[in-house]
C-alpha cells in the first residue's frame, strides 16, 4: 500500500500541472481575444470614417464635374462670339 501512495500523489502533481497549464492557456486566449475584439472595433471605426471620407470625396468629384461642364459650356459660347465677331470684322 505504500507504493501506491507515492504514485496518487505523482499522478495529482502531473494532473495539477496539466490543470495550471490550461488555466495559463486561457488566460492567454481571453487576454489574446479582448486585444483582437479591441482591434475589430478599432478597424471598424476606421472602417466607417473611410466610408464617410469616400462619401463626401464623391459628392465633391460630382460637383466638380458639374462645375467643369459649365465652365466648358460657358467657354465655348464665348468662343462662338468670338468667332462671330472674327467673322463679321472679316467680311467688313
Amino acid at each position: 500500500m505504500d507504493s501506491s501512495v507515492p504514485e496518487t500523489t505523482d499522478h495529482f502533481q502531473k494532473l495539477e500541472e496539466k490543470m495550471l497549464k490550461a488555466i495559463e492557456l486561457f488566460k492567454r486566449t481571453q487576454a489574446e481575444k479582448h486585444a483582437l475584439e479591441k482591434d475589430v472595433e478599432k478597424l471598424a471605426s476606421e472602417s466607417k470614417e473611410r466610408a464617410r471620407q469616400i462619401e463626401t470625396l464623391e459628392k465633391e468629384l460630382i460637383a466638380l464635374r458639374r462645375e467643369r461642364e459649365d465652365v466648358r459650356e460657358r467657354i465655348e459660347k464665348l468662343v462662338d462670339r468670338l468667332d462671330h465677331l472674327t467673322s463679321q470684322d472679316s467680311e467688313g
